[in-house]
């Protein structure tokens, strides 16, 4: 679904991602994991084409990612942001269809059914729709974040940390219902956490990163009983890790 071939990124003098390669299998939730400035959101950057690579390539299916088609492309693109990163000047719904009007792929009716629709599969209020960002909570915001990423029905959602600024309660149910989404959908999923728990909970496949470079990559159990190098087994101690992941049940 998405390759990355001897990608690198360098912002001033500094290189945040060393030349990498990561294949992004079909209908699986990778999670990319690792420290503050390890390079795992400018890699998500890469990948929905906000940034360009300095070196290397980024195919999309069998289209490699270039400055003519990139716009295109991220069109087949879900991207959620911590917080929503939703315009405060327009309400929910508004928020939710922008580029669906904006592109006027569908008519104003399918738009509003698939608004109706999407705020049942977040469990968003209808009644809500209407409202603002700043008159809704954190995890409402998040759902309609979502809501937005899902409008077009995208081939690949693209999560960006998107319960880091959450409470602890909002934020276990908001996971709950996302790997439920995550499920009924059957998409292609890429979420960046820096919570090793929260990467137990929903990747079938990890992605750690360190310093700009993948350090490990596979089940979530090798991390846990094969680790590649003492980066990782420093990195999973410093998690405090239980022995059988998160406690909840897993997939």
């Amino acid at each position: 679904m998405l390759e990355l071939v001897s990608v690198s990124k360098t912002f001033g003098r500094t290189q945040v991602l060393a030349p990498t390669s990561l294949s992004i299998e079909p209908g699986r939730t990778t999670v990319l994991i690792g420290p503050s400035g390890c390079g795992k959101s400018t890699l998500l950057r890469l990948m929905i084409g906000l940034i360009e690579p300095d070196a290397g390539s980024i195919r999309f299916g069998d289209t490699e990612l270039a400055p003519d088609n990139v716009m295109v492309l991220r069109h087949r693109m879900g991207y959620v942001l911590q917080d929503g990163g939703l315009f405060p000047h327009l309400t929910a719904r508004q928020n939710v269809t922008l580029m669906a009007r904006y592109l006027r792929s569908e008519t104003t009716r399918k738009i509003e059914d698939r608004v109706l629709e999407l705020a049942e599969l977040t469990q968003y209020p209808r009644e809500a729709l209407n409202r603002y960002p700043r008159q809704i909570s954190g995890g409402q915001r998040q759902r309609v974040g979502l809501m937005r990423a899902l409008m077009l029905n995208p081939d690949v959602i693209l999560l960006d940390e998107p319960m880091g600024a959450l409470d602890p309660l909002i934020r276990f149910d908001l996971q709950e219902d996302l790997r439920r989404i995550f499920k009924t959908l059957r998409k292609t999923v890429v979420l960046v956490t820096h919570d090793m728990a929260e990467a137990a909970f929903f990747a079938d496949e990890v992605v750690l990163l360190g310093e700009g470079r993948i350090v490990q990559q596979g089940p979530l159990e090798e991390l846990l009983h094969s680790p590649a190098d003492p980066f990782v087994t420093r990195f999973v101690n410093a998690q405090r890790m239980p022995e059988a992941g998160n406690g909840r049940e897993k997939r």
